[in-house]
């Protein structure tokens, strides 16, 4: 800025709240940040997080300026003011309150100033002399005011990434509301051609897309003008799509509303005004006549469908182009009749919903091949859309978290993403009809034919919970989906498996509440201990459960479970990131479980760890997705490897293990004490079942993976292959205790570090040839065990592929390829992502 320049804020203020986010201002200013904390002075006015900026002079740029940022007391305004000092070598900052509206430096050098004016300065500059120095990257740090925090909190005013005033009015004409867009001929209403209304679709299936991603829905969505004022609209099409339009945002915030497994970086549930459920008239009036319902919402759709499909079949050459403008409104139907049968979750519903993704899934195969037929956005243009779409129609609508320029997804991308959605959900749905009635079974528990399909659902509850954590723990859903699973898939998931949500019944049960949801998730977890370990405890054929002290025991020990078990689930709803958080926060839940459930095996009959087997194979699967986490959100060092394979190799994999095993030794000792209590003397002895026969191989493949990796990266540290971190800013000891923190608490008890030290010792001396050979044999082990699986799925195909090739590489090394090469390896992630391929460089 030029001498006695002003940036003035055009907007109103506020007064400031306690939050520290309002409180910090950034300033740019020659290529110097100067940082303001605006709490130092109390009964400060400022405004909330985003600043409208005005600018009222060109930018001078200036060897040495320096920016003060003065605020008042009682009048609503911003003023910044820089003077270029006259001696550089005495740069000085200050700031004072001023009682008039207005104020900028307009002197040459503080030496012109008079005595009584720069006796009321406080010369701030000693602590930012140092900012001179400083690199592209670096922060100056002050411990007391100014930290990490509020540097990335901080607005850098005159950015255009960070203030929003910026980018909005600067050399393009004012946005056009609906009105005046219709009046200057620049929104068609009517007799709009078929190639206008499908890229009008597809681009607010692209504005879709990019608030499901975490953006505004004002900045988004909305920005289709279209949707300002539907009812305005005479195309019947294009009317039909936008009222629908309104009822599917609606119902996809009610599915992520009620699921609660989003957090502020995946979804922005604020609407702005905008009446979702209804649809707004004129600007922000509203006409309850106009009020669409549900089922008027689909006529309207199934309506037009009928209209384009009678075009398709009368139109020769444009026969394409109408049969996949009327694919898209038949893809809108089906899709939001699909979201209200899972957010409404009826019991009949299941096949309905199934058909009608599966519907879905060939209407977007469709879409895809007619997406060349609409119209394409321009180039070097923000709209989504030459028409009808107007990037900066809410630039004042602004999102709760710090401004950005949101763009939007690109139409391709838009529809892959569409694709890929009713994928899940049917895949989710499918499992979903697997589970049966259970009050329907045990109305026919009385007959044969009853206890049978009741000991079928235990053992298909169990499953299907078990594939809900699949989501977290592995296997279950699909990598393919699970890696790209967005907070819609994730959202509906929740619902699918569980009704009400896992989030609801974790608040019930957090509030003290005996309602029927809570009964209901009491009944899935009995079933899960009953088929798990089959204790006697729960058996009502079993003398011992007759006794109130046992049955008391054993009901409050399930009570206990509700909430640990329905947030577990919950959890795996989240973003991987926000999983292993929440992780380590509901270790500690169970650990408080461990112990009660001690107590109940201790009173209840026969044998003595029924409870606590159960738990404690879930508190192993938590503890080795928490570890496995940070290997996909890559927050280990490589250096770090081998400590973390060590330990999933000696201990959470070989305890997992045997924790299967004991379970079904348990599981088959209470059938026997079942088969002898019934009359009828001795009976044929039945084949003996292994429900978990897979699971335990898997985990001796992984068992035997980690084992590999951790020998291997042990000879590459005897070899120099893997770079080390300075003796003097680094002790492993400190990262050792910093990774394994959230295992202390629980049993079986943390391995410390002088222990790993004791137990790795020996190997610190060994040929590194030597352990290239042990980690062959792991690998190979590996290898064996997946090659037994007659049906193998995507998770198996990724670790067949990943063991033969470590298999060949440390075959190599031993060998003695690259022996003197002192280049790390490459540990690449790409085919899975908690175990690398091994790449030689």
């Amino acid at each position: 800025m030029g001498r006695g320049s002003e940036v003035v804020s055009s907007t109103a203020t506020k007064k400031l709240r306690p939050s520290r986010n309002d409180a910090t201002v950034r300033t740019s200013v020659g290529g110097i940040c100067v940082f303001s904390n605006l709490n130092t002075s109390p009964g400060c006015y400022t405004r909330s997080n985003a600043f409208s900026i005005s600018r009222k002079t060109p930018t001078v740029r200036r060897s040495r300026l320096c920016s003060a940022a003065m605020w008042w007391r009682t009048l609503a305004s911003w003023s910044v003011v820089e003077c270029p000092l006259r001696n550089p070598n005495c740069s000085c900052l200050g700031v004072r309150w001023r009682s008039t509206r207005r104020s900028a430096i307009r002197s040459n050098s503080l030496a012109m100033w008079d005595s009584s004016v720069i006796g009321r300065w406080l010369v701030a500059s000693r602590g930012f002399l140092p900012a001179f120095n400083l690199e592209l990257g670096e922060l100056l740090h002050d411990g007391h005011l100014f930290g990490l925090f509020e540097a990335m909190s901080a607005i850098e005013m005159m950015d255009p990434k960070m203030d929003a005033g910026m980018l909005c009015n600067r050399g393009s004409p004012k946005p056009l509301n609906f009105q005046h867009a219709v009046k200057a001929g620049k929104l068609k209403i009517d007799d709009l051609d078929p190639s206008e209304l499908i890229g009008i679709i597809d681009a607010t299936m692209a504005c879709i897309v990019s608030w499901l991603e975490g953006h505004s829905l004002a900045q988004t969505v909305f920005t289709n003008l279209y949707l300002h004022q539907p009812h305005s609209i005479i195309n019947k099409t294009l009317k039909a799509y936008c009222i629908a339009v309104y009822k599917l945002l609606d119902c996809i915030r009610d599915c992520i509303n009620k699921a609660q497994v989003f957090e502020e970086e995946d979804f922005q549930p604020m609407g702005y005004g905008y009446r979702l459920g209804s649809n707004p008239q004129n600007g922000n009036s509203y006409d309850a006549s106009l009020e669409v319902t549900e089922q008027k919402c689909i006529a309207l759709l199934r309506e037009q469908e009928e209209e384009l499909n009678k075009k398709a079949k009368n139109a020769d050459d444009e026969g394409i182009i109408w049969t996949g403008l009327a694919s898209r409104i038949r893809f809108t139907r089906m899709f939001y009749q699909a979201l209200l049968l899972i957010t409404k979750r009826d019991s009949q519903s299941g096949a309905d919903c199934v058909a009608l993704l599966n519907g879905c899934s060939e209407m977007m195969k469709v879409i895809i091949r007619t997406a060349s037929k609409g119209t394409q956005p321009e180039d070097n243009s923000d709209k989504p859309n030459p028409m009808g779409f107007e990037p900066m129609i809410n630039q004042r609508l602004l999102p709760p978290t710090f401004p950005r320029y949101t763009r939007i997804k690109l139409r391709s991308e838009a529809l892959q993403y569409f694709d890929e959605l009713p994928n899940a959900h049917s895949y989710a749905k499918k499992d979903d009809e697997q589970r049966v009635n259970i009050f329907d079974l045990r109305a026919r528990e009385s007959t044969r034919d009853g206890r049978m399909a009741r000991r079928q659902y235990q053992l298909e509850l169990l499953e299907a919970a078990e594939a809900a954590e699949g989501v977290l723990y592995g296997p279950g859903i699909e990598d393919s989906i699970r890696q790209r699973a967005c907070i819609l898939s994730r959202s509906a998931l929740q619902l699918l498996y569980l009704s009400p949500s896992p989030a609801a019944i974790a608040s019930a049960a957090q509030a003290g509440s005996t309602a029927r949801p809570n009964a209901q998730f009491l009944d899935i977890l009995r079933d899960s201990v009953k088929t798990f370990v089959n204790p006697p405890a729960l058996s009502l054929k079993v003398p011992a459960m007759g006794n109130p002290q046992t049955r008391e025991y054993v009901d409050n020990f399930l009570t206990r479970c509700v909430r640990p078990f329905a947030v577990l689930l919950q959890v795996c709803g989240h973003n991987r990131a926000r999983q292993r958080d929440k992780l380590a926060l509901l270790l500690d839940e169970f650990a408080a479980l461990q112990e009660e459930a001690e107590s109940v095996d201790a009173v209840g009959p026969g044998p003595r760890a029924c409870f606590g087997t159960w738990l404690l194979y879930h508190v192993l699967r938590v503890m080795i997705a928490y570890l496995l986490s940070g290997l996909e959100l890559e927050l280990y060092s490589v250096h770090e490897y081998h400590y973390i394979f060590w330990y999933l190799y000696e201990f959470l994999y070989g305890w997992l293990v045997s924790a299967l095993g004991r379970a079904e030794g348990l599981a088959a000792e209470g059938a026997r004490r079942l088969e002898s209590n019934k009359k009828g003397g001795a009976r044929k002895q039945k084949k003996r079942i292994r429900p978990y026969a897979r699971e335990a191989l898997m985990c001796q493949v992984m068992q035997n993976m980690c084992g590999g990796y951790y020998k291997a990266l042990v000879a590459f540290k005897l070899q120099g292959k893997i770079r080390q971190p300075e003796s003097e800013f680094d002790s492993e000891a400190v990262r050792y205790k910093h990774r394994f923190a959230p295992l202390s608490v629980l049993t079986p008890p943390q391995v410390h570090y002088h222990e790993y030290c004791e137990m790795t010792q020996p190997l610190q001396y060994e040929n590194p040839v030597i352990l290239y050979l042990g980690g062959c044999k792991h690998f190979q082990q590996a290898r064996t065990l997946l090659e037994t699986i007659t049906t193998p799925d995507q998770e198996v195909s990724d670790l067949l592929k990943v063991a033969k090739t470590n298999f060949v590489v440390l075959k190599l090394l031993a060998g003695g390829h690259k022996r003197d090469s002192t280049v790390p390896p490459e540990f690449d992630f790409s085919t899975h992502r908690h175990f690398p391929i091994i790449k030689l460089v």
